[in-house]
């Protein structure tokens, strides 16, 4: 399993959304959808 399918799915599985899971992490939610398209790691 690759990192983007790990974030993605373990967002999921706690019921967050990709905002929520933004703000927890102090980054914006475009970057949260780059990790999780396997755009971006960083």
């Amino acid at each position: 399993m690759k990192i983007h399918e790990i974030i993605r799915s373990s967002r999921k599985e706690r019921g967050m959304t990709q905002d929520e899971l933004a703000k927890y992490l102090g980054v914006s939610a475009p970057a949260v959808n780059k990790w999780e398209k396997g755009v971006s790691q960083s």
